[in-house]
């Protein structure tokens, strides 16, 4: 097929990409990221609008500051990523560095989550994490069937690393914890009302899935944040002491205290979150939708 022949092309190109010098692919990133403002509307609209929902307190310009600056961020993590999937591992473990290892030390034995908000090194963290301790984590099947493998070969190539799907649902997680392997959690995407509270995120409701909670009361499992930035020489993969007293018996209250920790890391770097989703697609019933036509996509 034509698709997939120019998909096999495309990660040759990529591959090859990859192997510049760590400078030259920053910049290639930051160029890329512009180009993409100019030409990707759809989420140049997206981004924008979910700043001015979040921080409507902001002026136009500083919303549209971090917008651009989110774009370039964005493309250097989808170029970094094939570093991540074909980079010799020695590559991949000096990109990411880690901090607050102890904070998972503490815990190594027992079921624990690592926590990760979606920032563009989230990737970066997961790979990361893979040196310490076999991870499992959780990926959505890719409708291009060539990338789809040829993610799935460079996510699990790393020592100790392997994946569920999403469509699974939290059993495989609970059976991997109850093994006791960590999970890799990404927590904040908007995957509908099923199994999910409408929780303020920035003062905006947001259908927040609970499974973190529950995941901690199928398996007695710890939560451990892992915050990802980058950086000009790559990744500072942070590990957050382990969340005390949660998640309580307010599965509401649980799920707020989540959101307001991601709160509090987006503050720290606004323009590395995932704002080019539709954080806000899924409304409260009676409640109009928040990006006009977009939001059925």
């Amino acid at each position: 097929m034509l698709v997939d022949a120019l998909t096999h092309l495309a990660l040759a190109l990529l591959r090859a990409v990859s192997k510049l010098p760590y400078a030259v692919l920053r910049r290639l990133g930051q160029a890329g990221g512009a180009v993409a403002w100019r030409f990707a509307r759809d989420r140049r609209r997206v981004t924008l609008r979910n700043l001015e929902l979040c921080f409507p307190q902001w002026s136009q310009a500083r919303r549209e500051a971090v917008a651009r600056a989110h774009f370039r961020y964005f493309v250097r993590s989808l170029l970094d990523r094939f570093i991540l999937w074909y980079a010799p591992v020695s590559r991949v473990r000096a990109l990411c560095r880690l901090e607050g290892a102890e904070h998972y030390e503490k815990h190594r034995g027992r079921p624990v989550i690592l926590l990760a908000p979606h920032f563009v090194g989230c990737d970066a963290g997961g790979a990361r994490m893979f040196f310490e301790t076999p991870i499992v984590s959780m990926y959505a099947r890719q409708k291009n069937r060539v990338f789809d493998a040829a993610m799935r070969r460079g996510r699990t190539r790393l020592p100790g690393a392997s994946m569920v799907l999403r469509t699974d649902g939290l059993r495989a997680a609970v059976r991997a914890l109850r093994a006791g392997t960590p999970f890799y959690f990404l927590p904040d995407m908007d995957l509908g009302a099923r199994d999910a509270l409408f929780v303020p995120f920035f003062g905006v409701p947001a259908a927040t899935v609970t499974s973190v909670a529950r995941l901690v009361r199928l398996t007695g499992a710890v939560v451990v944040p892992c915050v990802t930035r980058m950086t000009d020489e790559g990744y500072v993969v942070q590990l957050h002491p382990a969340w005390e007293s949660f998640p309580g018996d307010d599965l509401y209250a649980a799920t707020r205290r989540m959101n307001e920790f991601i709160e509090h890391c987006v503050l720290g770097m606004p323009a590395q979150y995932l704002w080019s989703h539709r954080r806000f697609k899924t409304r409260p019933p009676g409640e109009p939708g928040l990006y006009g036509g977009d939001d059925r996509r």
